[in-house]
């Protein structure tokens, strides 16, 4: 199977904010947010895998900044690590000034997609080769965070989370 980049994956899509998609004071609701996050994310594991892909896990969300009414709001998505039917997608969330156009980093999140075939079953995705600086800080923190997870959820003993360890010993 052809290894991909995380190019290959890339989804923009932008969007304005709408008076009924905000709250009483008048920002995007976190939920239209986390869903406009999980389309683009969802086309980006398809694109990368190119197969039905569903969501396993939102495994980080930062709303670090409200997405006021009228906002342009540009939501990227890439696959950031692939593994063996799981795929990691890391997200940015940009609001564009509508006076000067200065784009500014708003919020952050990190999905897993599984690619699975027409049974549900799940199936291989190519491997990632990361190329920028950033794709190669992303693609080896995701070991660290798969890791973490299985360790929290009881799936891998923590000896055996070499990243982790690694972290934390010389």
């Amino acid at each position: 199977m052809r290894a991909k980049t995380p190019s290959e994956s890339r989804t923009v899509m932008t969007d304005l904010v709408l008076p009924s998609e905000t709250n009483p004071l008048n920002n995007l609701f976190g939920g239209e947010l986390l869903a406009r996050m999980d389309r683009a994310a969802s086309i980006s594991a398809r694109r990368h895998s190119r197969r039905i892909t569903v969501t396993a896990s939102v495994n980080h969300v930062a709303f670090n900044r409200a997405v006021p009414l009228g906002s342009v709001v540009t939501v990227e998505a890439s696959v950031s690590r692939a593994f063996k039917t799981s795929m990691e997608i890391f997200i940015d969330v940009w609001i564009e000034d509508r006076f000067t156009g200065e784009r500014t980093k708003a919020n952050e999140a990190i999905y897993t997609f599984v690619a699975v075939d027409d049974t549900g079953k799940p199936t291989e995705v190519p491997p990632l080769e990361p190329e920028t600086d950033l794709e190669k800080e992303r693609y080896a923190a995701a070991l660290r965070r798969k890791q973490l997870s299985l360790v929290l959820a009881g799936k891998m003993k923590p000896a055996d989370a070499t990243e982790l360890k690694a972290l934390f010993t010389s």
